[in-house]
């Protein structure tokens, strides 16, 4: 394996990040800050607990999630798309670095941004709510491959998007609408039946739940059913990522 290859694109990417970094890491203080304003005043006041959980300390792990999803998807992408933008694609192809390890590099450097804005958001919550973490290991392993999956996903994106408008089609039409409507502020179980079934479609549900798990012991999904959708997707978008390197579709062209 060409570890110095990896290196180097990891190091790139990650330099990337730090000539960014206050703006990087602001944004999700200023957010978060403004969700517990909001969500935590205006709701909380009615609706101090879900399922035994403060209602403070119940959206976490959503508003988590949610800068993940949108911040792994935009910083892999965004890290493919700009050789392509720029014209070095051919250059990264030519090097002596097969797809597996180009991919270790950009998804790699991706998912380490994202986690260190997850554990910002994290700290931020702190500083509004009594937060307990049940199962802390289990916390930070759900983050990683929750992260790492997405931006396997932004990877893809970035392959196939035509333009920087296409970058923000699917973050901004498909998965914020969904993590919205997939119980990051409220449970699934208050639902009335349709909308409780329907909701049970959204693969974001269980992801979120997964992840809930870790803090609380207790979700609206069984652990096991959550981990099994989770590693779908992450393989659904392992195959998609193999097929574009072994085609070269939106690669070479």
């Amino acid at each position: 394996m060409n570890l110095h290859g990896i290196w180097a694109i990891y190091r790139f990417e990650m330099a990337r990040f730090g000539r960014t970094i206050w703006t990087s890491l602001m944004v999700p203080v200023i957010t978060t800050s403004l969700y517990f304003i909001v969500f935590g005043s205006a709701i909380g006041s009615r609706m101090t607990e879900v399922s035994g959980v403060p209602y403070g300390a119940f959206i976490v792990p959503g508003l988590m999630l949610l800068a993940i999803f949108s911040e792994s998807i935009l910083n892999a992408s965004l890290g493919i798309y700009m050789p392509k933008f720029t014209g070095t694609m051919y250059e990264l192809l030519s090097a002596p670095l097969s797809p597996m390890e180009t991919i270790l590099g950009y998804v790699g450097a991706a998912t380490t941004k994202s986690v260190v804005i997850g554990l910002v958001i994290l700290a931020t919550a702190h500083l509004f709510v009594d937060l307990p973490i049940a199962h802390p290991v289990a916390m930070l392993a759900y983050l990683v491959l929750v992260a790492a999956t997405f931006c396997l996903f932004g990877f893809a994106i970035g392959i196939w998007a035509k333009g920087f408008e296409q970058l923000q089609v699917i973050p901004l039409l498909v998965v914020t609408p969904l993590t919205f409507l997939g119980g990051a502020f409220y449970s699934v179980t208050i639902l009335p039946e349709p909308w409780r079934t329907i909701t049970l479609f959204n693969p974001v549900v269980y992801l979120i739940n997964g992840f809930r798990w870790t803090f609380f012991g207790t979700a609206d999904v069984a652990l096991g059913i959550s981990l099994g959708v989770t590693a779908l997707f992450l393989l659904a978008c392992l195959a998609w990522i193999t097929w574009i390197f072994r085609t070269g579709w939106r690669l070479k062209s």
